[in-house]
C-alpha cells in the first residue's frame, strides 16, 4: 500500500536531501536524539526498526548501542544521505531499505523496537503506519514516536496552511491526544509522554524545502504581522539576534506493547 501522497513526500524529501544533515538547519537537533536514545531502554541484542526514516538519524544515534538497525523510507535520495553518513562514521550495524510504512516489508512481531520521527505530520491515514508498527514489534517491544505537536484548536488550520505553504507533502499535525488514542486503541501501556519546545530559524526552514520566493514571502509576512499583535499563526514567531524565529513543539511518546497482543 504506497502513500497517498507518495508523490508530494518524494519530490519534498529529494530536494531536502542535500541539506538535511547541514547543521546550519540544525534539524538533527543532537541534543534531543541524545536524550531519546537514553529514554528507549536500549540493549545490545535489540533490532531496531526507524520508520519513515528520512537520512536516518535516529538509527545512526542508536546504532552503537543495539545488535542492528533497518532504516525504511520512501524517498531513496534520502537514504543515500543516511547510508553515506553511517558509512562515513564506520557504522556497519545498519541496513537501508526503501518502502512505505503503511506495507513494511517484514514478517509479525520481528522488531524489538520501533521508531519513528517527525514523520506523522505527512501521513494521510494515520491508523495503518501506526497498525504497521504495531505488526512487526515482538510483545513487549517499545514504540517510539516524536513528532510535531498541533497548535490549539482555533490555530490548528492556519498553522497546516503555512506548514503545507513550504512543504505540499505536510498533512497535518495531530495533538497529544489524538497520539495517545492510537497507543490506547492498540493496547498499549504509555511509558513516556512528554513535549519539548524547539527553536527553529524561519528562513533555515524555508531554504531546507527550497521556497520560493513569493512563498516564503507571505510567510515571513505572516509572522511578522503576529509579532506585531496580528492574526496568531500558531507558531509563535519572534525575533532572535535580528532574525525570525519560531517554536516547534515536539512530542514524545513511549509505549510498551501488551505481552497479550494479538498480532
Amino acid at each position: 500500500m504506497n502513500p497517498k501522497n507518495l508523490a508530494d513526500i518524494q519530490k519534498s524529501f529529494s530536494v531536502q536531501a542535500k541539506n538535511f544533515e547541514n547543521k546550519n538547519m540544525n534539524f538533527s537537533k543532537q541534543e534531543y536524539l541524545n536524550y531519546t536514545v537514553q529514554c528507549m531502554g536500549l540493549t545490545p541484542s535489540a533490532c531496531v526498526l526507524e520508520a519513515a526514516a528520512g537520512t536516518c538519524a535516529c538509527g545512526r544515534s542508536v546504532a552503537p548501542f543495539v545488535k542492528s538497525v533497518i532504516c525504511l523510507d520512501a524517498t531513496p535520495a534520502m537514504l543515500a544521505v543516511g547510508k553515506a553518513e553511517a558509512e562515513k562514521n564506520g557504522i556497519k550495524n545498519m541496513q537501508f531499505i526503501n518502502g512505505y510504512v503503511e506495507d513494511i516489508p517484514f514478517e509479525n512481531k520481528y522488531f524489538d523496537i520501533v521508531l519513528t520521527r517527525l514523520a506523522f505530520h505527512h501521513f494521510t491515514d494515520i491508523d495503518r503506519p501506526f497498525s504497521e508498527m504495531h505488526r512487526v514489534l515482538k510483545k513487549g517491544g517499545r514504540l517510539v514516536i516524536i513528532d510535531m505537536e498541533a497548535a490549539d484548536e482555533s490555530l490548528r488550520d492556519i498553522e497546516d496552511k503555512i506548514e503545507t505553504m513550504r512543504d505540499t507533502s505536510h498533512i497535518k499535525n495531530r495533538s497529544q491526544k489524538e497520539f495517545l488514542s492510537l497507543y490506547e486503541k492498540y493496547g498499549y501501556k504509555v511509558t513516556k509522554q512528554e513535549a519539548t519546545t524547539i527553536p527553529v530559524l524561519l528562513s533555515a526552514w524555508m531554504e531546507l524545502t527550497n521556497t520560493p520566493n513569493d512563498v516564503g514571502k507571505e510567510i515571513e509576512s505572516l509572522m511578522k504581522s503576529e509579532m506585531l499583535n496580528g492574526n496568531q499563526t500558531g507558531f509563535r514567531p519572534y525575533l532572535h539576534k535580528g532574525e525570525i524565529y519560531f517554536e516547534q513543539r515536539w512530542v514524545l511518546f513511549i509505549g510498551e506493547k501488551n505481552s497479550s497482543s494479538k498480532q
